[in-house]
């Protein structure tokens, strides 16, 4: 079968691999109708892990169920269904709580299991024309409709990138009347405001350089700030400023909690553009961002991916995961900050029902279909991170 395939830094190439097969009872082969490149394949294309050539990339399956092992029930040949980008066995005692992110079996170096990705054990990636599902009962969410029909993109983004940006939402607490701001455009970004807007946000910022990302989160419903056009923390501000009902009904003293938002999303991790230099990577930029911009008492949610290491960190701190932050600013104002990958489990079924009831529409932040031999040029592109690609799906139907 076909799969993409890292072959180093700034490569990928479309390999010929043999086929998985189920090696346990609980296992299916799906046969994958659509797979998603995520910003977070980039770290691993860019060189900023130690993933090795080889790697079959890619975490966002969905399709149809190919094969079934003998001890699978609720799953059958023929279903379509969506996995999430978690492997977790879902029994012990993370995955009894929850923390399907951490499941404690599926990865005998660390906890948390996931596809094709360094350091989340040895499973085949997603970007390929078949991959095998572990503990497929528990991991498979059986989907209505037919393989390429409407909701096909919408789906598709259960498995990973709706459910991590609804989850940033819950960690920053995003509720109805907080204001907040999300930095990062990138599909999970604008899964955000999206998210955060049907939590009940009444205003939703969003943070980035490029003028494409920010158009699409104004279609949204965000408010859209251009850090190109100045310090984005000061242009809220300064937005703020201009709410004037808002001003109008605070009580005396309580104005202070409009000169910044209450609750604050990093959904761009530590390959930040430097404010100073906007072609240049600051692995904390958008921490020293959040910490002047969060209000007192605000809420942050990182599900930017900040990794152990950085083979390509300028510094030895950077290089061995250690980024600084203002914790004397991120103190005095007593914020709360989650971080983490998503437990995709947790929130797959509600977020499929509100897409099935048409209150929600994920796939709308998908740029690109492409055939698998398209990938290694999409990659290069997608790597721009300024091109037209926001978000790219293989088709393989």
């Amino acid at each position: 079968m076909e799969a993409v395939v890292y072959t180093g830094p700034g490569s990928v190439a479309v390999k010929d691999i043999p086929r998985p097969q189920i090696e346990h009872p609980t296992d299916v082969i799906l046969r994958l109708t659509s797979s998603a490149i995520c910003g977070s394949d980039l770290h691993m294309y860019d060189g900023h892990t130690d993933a090795q050539p080889g790697l079959v990339f890619g975490h966002e399956p969905m399709g149809i169920v190919e094969e079934v092992g003998d001890a699978v029930r609720l799953v059958k040949e023929g279903d379509r269904v969506v996995v999430p980008f978690n492997i977790a066995c879902g029994v012990c005692f993370n995955c009894e709580r929850g923390f399907t992110n951490a499941c404690l079996t599926m990865n005998a170096a660390n906890p948390g299991g996931a596809y094709g990705y360094t350091h989340m054990g040895p499973y085949l990636g997603a970007q390929a024309e078949f991959t095998r599902v572990p503990h497929a009962d528990w991991a498979c969410l059986k989907l209505p409709g037919r393989p390429g029909d409407s909701n096909e993109d919408n789906f598709l983004m259960l498995a990973d990138v709706f459910p991590t940006a609804y989850y940033a939402t819950e960690l920053a607490q995003v509720a109805p009347g907080k204001t907040t701001a999300v930095f990062g455009a990138g599909p999970v970004g604008l899964l955000c405001v999206h998210s955060a807007l049907m939590r009940g946000a009444p205003i939703v910022y969003l943070v980035d350089k490029d003028k494409r990302r920010l158009e699409m989160g104004l279609s949204l419903g965000a408010i859209p700030i251009n850090f190109l056009d100045g310090d984005p923390v000061v242009q809220i501000q300064e937005h703020l400023k201009t709410m004037r009902p808002l001003h109008d009904a605070m009580r005396y003293g309580e104005d202070k909690m409009l000169r910044g938002v209450d609750c604050v999303i990093d959904a761009v991790g530590y390959q930040a553009y430097d404010r100073q230099n906007p072609d240049q990577f600051k692995p904390n930029q958008v921490l020293l961002d959040i910490a002047r911009v969060a209000n007192y008492t605000a809420t942050v949610g990182i599900i930017g991916v900040y990794t152990m290491s950085d083979p390509r960190g300028k510094t030895e701190a950077e290089k061995n995961g250690m980024i600084m932050m203002p914790w004397g600013l991120m103190w005095e104002k007593g914020l709360q900050i989650g971080t983490g990958q998503t437990p995709v489990k947790r929130f797959q079924a509600f977020l499929r029902d509100q897409i099935i009831a048409g209150k929600a529409s994920p796939g709308s932040i998908v740029t690109d279909h492409i055939k698998i031999g398209d990938a290694p040029e999409t990659y290069k592109e997608f790597d721009k991170r300024g091109s037209e690609v926001v978000k790219a799906v293989i088709r393989f139907i």
